[in-house]
């Protein structure tokens, strides 16, 4: 058969069955956004601390505008601040409030229009019980581990413990920082540098400023003594901030910055995207990194792992780093979305093993996140799907879906369009909703447009749906009519995948004592059966040799 024809006679049967099998009206989906009624411009936020007492005592402006008119209250997301006075920014005179719930709800005493700016400052304490952490300084005998800390971790709406906020993906504005810290100690924040001020009892303040739109959660500071490692990739500031005694790690853990840097803007099209870059460590962080804005918040227990295992700490530098693109410049608009931001940032450690270290590292990456999913997923109670209808549920947001299935999915789908329709996707994608929120639709609507094919079929069931193909394989040769027949049969149950039937273009790799044929099957329903011409037995049979489709388990026999 003519290779062209061939392939065009695939595209048909493919389409034809991903329309019969995803015709049908899919299950109604909740709506994760949130009710928006105001438009936040900017945050202006002073923080000082009682050290002793773990207690902050904060100062925060809020400039926004109406969405509507006859706009007559705000509702802020606040939890366990107790506010000293709210106040308009213009006037002194005090505002009625209500406090509950994790909210504060102001009277503003007149309506407003979405032409007013409205500034609302309010004054406020707390003892948070997270947002921000007190963190001991920490020694081992005579030696300073590291001295004390303090510091923030907003995702996924932990920003309210600490400063009044509309604490959601779906708004994006910009801030500032007045942090007023001991004497020696260094302050990391969002955005610029743009004074420290030395106060008259002996404290610094840092004014930093931020001045491109990012979500709340992104917000953040940290606080203790460190030793800097400046550098800059092109006119971009970076630094590098660790503990006295480690500083031979600024070498080995971050010296491929910039070279990601650069990687990561080859690849997306697009340059880093904001004025500066730090990367700081801190004690006693659960998690691997958070992607705070220009000012990325390590673990310096898992950065310290680098003394042994130089490759996984790699991933992690490389993964926060791919959020300024992924997560931060275009962010997911609810935490259902949220796969828009994660798995993205763990395919990109795979991008970028690829341009560092060749084809064959990344494939080694993809598969060792197929394979820590399906560890994962089998111990999972619940199940769902990358757009993750779970996602009200926090301990169902972090996890090997949300990363690693993720990963594996993103590299299908570039299998499934080819490496140019990908990355171009991505670089239409990216610039269409720079600084904005996104959803999955936004995602597919770019690779739809490129590659002008219909992928209803493949987001369906890689990205609303759950779990993964298992095939079972049987194959005979019949020297007579010198065929092969193959059965493939799909055995996942429905209590762990929605889908009924996977649809997956295989390709099969067959060695026979004249030679190897190269042929590809359309996988569309539960059971079926394919016939391969071939002029002697097979001497070995490889599916899916170039790993295009990870997410799936194959077992094989000869049927006699």
């Amino acid at each position: 058969m003519n290779r062209n024809f061939y392939h065009k006679f695939i595209l048909f049967i493919f389409l034809l069955s991903a329309f019969l099998q995803f015709s049908q009206a899919q299950t109604v989906t909740p709506d994760f956004n949130r009710t928006r009624t105001f438009d936040v411009q900017h945050y202006l936020i002073r923080t000082s601390f009682d050290r002793k007492n773990k207690t902050i005592f904060g100062e925060t402006t809020i400039s926004l505008k109406p969405l509507k008119n006859g706009f007559n209250s705000v509702e802020l997301d606040a939890a366990n601040l107790k506010f000293e006075s709210v106040k308009l920014e213009s006037g002194e005179k005090d505002l009625q409030f209500e406090t509950g719930n994790e909210k504060i709800t102001i009277a503003l005493g007149k309506d407003y229009s979405p032409k007013d700016l409205i500034k609302i400052r309010l004054k406020y304490s707390t003892k948070p019980k997270k947002g921000i952490y007190f963190v001991n300084a920490e020694r081992s005998g005579e030696t300073l581990l590291h001295d004390a800390q303090i510091w923030t971790q907003g995702e996924a709406e932990e920003s309210r413990y600490w400063f009044p906020s509309y604490d959601f993906p779906d708004d994006k504005a910009t801030t500032e920082q007045f942090l007023t810290v001991e004497s020696g100690e260094t302050a990391i924040s969002n955005g610029e540098l743009i004074e420290t001020l030395q106060n008259s009892d002996g404290t610094k303040t840092f004014h930093f400023k931020m001045n491109l739109p990012h979500s709340v959660y992104l917000t953040s500071f940290i606080i203790s003594k460190y030793v800097k490692f400046a550098d800059s990739y092109k006119n971009i500031p970076l630094a590098v901030y660790l503990y006295p005694g480690k500083e031979y790690l600024n070498k080995q853990v971050f010296g491929n910055t910039k070279e990601m840097m650069r990687i990561y803007e080859e690849l997306t099209g697009i340059a880093f995207p904001f004025n500066k870059y730090d990367q700081t460590i801190v004690a006693n962080f659960e998690l691997g990194g958070m992607e705070n804005i220009t000012a990325t918040t390590l673990s310096a227990r898992d950065v310290f792992f680098s003394d042994t295992n130089r490759s996984v700490v790699e991933d992690i530098i490389s993964h926060e780093l791919s959020h300024s693109w992924f997560g931060n410049l275009v962010t997911c608009r609810n935490w259902a979305e949220l796969w828009l931001n994660e798995s993205f940032a763990t395919f990109m450690e795979s991008a970028y093993r690829e341009k560092m270290y060749g084809r064959s590292d990344y494939l080694r990456k993809i598969r060792e996140d197929a394979r820590e999913y399906f560890d994962e997923e089998s111990r999972m109670d619940r199940k769902h799907g990358l757009f993750n209808r779970l996602a009200r549920s926090e301990g169902s947001m972090f996890d090997g879906v949300t990363y690693q299935k993720g990963s594996a999915v993103i590299h299908t789908l570039r299998e499934t369009v080819g490496d140019r329709v990908f990355w171009k996707a991505i670089n239409i994608y990216l610039n269409k909703h720079k600084l904005g929120n996104v959803e999955t639709a936004d995602l597919k609507a770019a690779f739809e447009n490129v590659s002008k094919k219909d992928l209803d079929w493949f987001f369906d069931q890689w990205v609303y749906g759950t779990g993964y193909p298992k095939l079972e394989v049987s194959y005979r040769y019949n020297a007579e009519t010198k065929k092969l027949d193959l059965n493939v049969r799909q055995t996942q149950k429905p209590e762990n995948s929605t889908i009924p039937a996977f649809i997956m273009p295989l390709d099969i790799e067959i060695t026979t004592l004249t030679g190897v044929s190269y042929n590809q099957i359309m996988i569309t329903k539960r059971d079926e059966t394919f016939s391969v011409r071939l002029n002697s037995a097979p001497t070995e049979i490889v599916f899916d040799k170039d790993l295009k489709i990870p997410l799936k388990t194959l077992k094989i026999q000869k049927t006699e």
